[in-house]
């Protein structure tokens, strides 16, 4: 799992795919997270705006990220 520092109260999920590299563009992380290829703490997730907070479990592409408060 890797764990991505934030500095805000949270981050929206598609900002969150592509702070970790893992899309290119925000709008190739809205086409993927519509068409259902994102989890968020096991669920699928279709909404790119969903507020991902320290804790929460994002799994894409056989990737896992949650992310952290930076010191």
């Amino acid at each position: 799992m890797t764990t991505i520092p934030i500095t805000t109260e949270y981050i929206k999920l598609q900002d969150l795919l592509k702070l970790a590299a893992l899309t290119a563009t925000g709008g190739e992380a809205k086409v993927l997270i519509q068409e259902e290829q994102v989890a968020v703490n096991g669920e699928i997730c279709t909404q790119r705006g969903k507020k991902i907070r320290p804790g929460d479990v994002v799994a894409f592409a056989g990737r896992e990220l949650t992310v952290s408060y930076a010191p």
